[in-house]
């Protein structure tokens, strides 16, 4: 399956959720990339979202009632263990976190799952720009937004506070101004959106 179809036919399924618009589309957009990366590779939906059987199930009924039981078909069993990596970035989302911790928990674990693959963040989620992402941690993430005040890529900010909980520095330069990376830390963000997202604006 497709993004973009797995994606239309998700928000077609949330028809009957009572979930906000923007959330809708937001776990969405990240469920219809983890569907087609596990389609293309041969992998479970568990081991492409991070989220087991049982946290899918409970998401899906919430956010996607009409593809509730074929989602759950789809993960294919429990996701596998997060790396340390992983498991460290979860936590410091949901440290800074603010809501629902029946939804604030496996957004976590997806976009903890998600930044574990290549491109930039906004992207790897499934989002059309990083404006979106943006939106999405000022209104889950509003403290771990304040404390971006920088405005830092997301990967890289994200990063940085695992390595400062853990004791240790990312970057040798004292401050951010002075490395000879800051491009790579604070540059832009273009690229091509995953999926079109053609029915957003009906539900959004």
């Amino acid at each position: 399956m497709s993004p973009d179809r797995a994606y239309r036919w998700l928000m077609e399924a949330g028809a009957a959720s009572s979930r906000d618009g923007f959330d809708l589309h937001l776990v969405a957009s990240v469920l219809a990339v983890a569907i087609a990366q596990a389609e293309a590779e041969g992998a479970s939906l568990a081991q492409t979202s991070g989220l087991d059987r049982t946290t899918l199930s409970a998401l899906a009924r919430d956010l996607f009632p009409g593809a509730a039981g074929l989602l759950v078909e789809m993960t294919g069993g429990d996701s596998p263990a997060p790396e340390s990596e992983e498991s460290a970035v979860r936590d410091i989302l949901l440290i800074y976190a603010s809501g629902g911790i029946d939804f604030i928990r496996p957004l976590a674990t997806l976009i903890a799952r998600r930044c574990q693959e290549p491109h930039h963040l906004w992207q790897d989620l499934g989002l059309r720009n990083r404006g979106e992402l943006s939106l999405l941690m000022e209104r889950h993430f509003p403290r771990l937004k304040a404390r971006n005040s920088a405005d830092m890529k997301w990967k890289k900010f994200l990063y940085r506070m695992v390595c400062a909980s853990e004791g240790f520095a990312l970057c040798p330069a004292p401050v951010c101004s002075d490395c000879d990376d800051f491009a790579s830390c604070f540059g832009t963000e273009e690229g091509v959106a995953q999926l079109s997202h053609a029915c957003r604006e009906e539900r959004i």
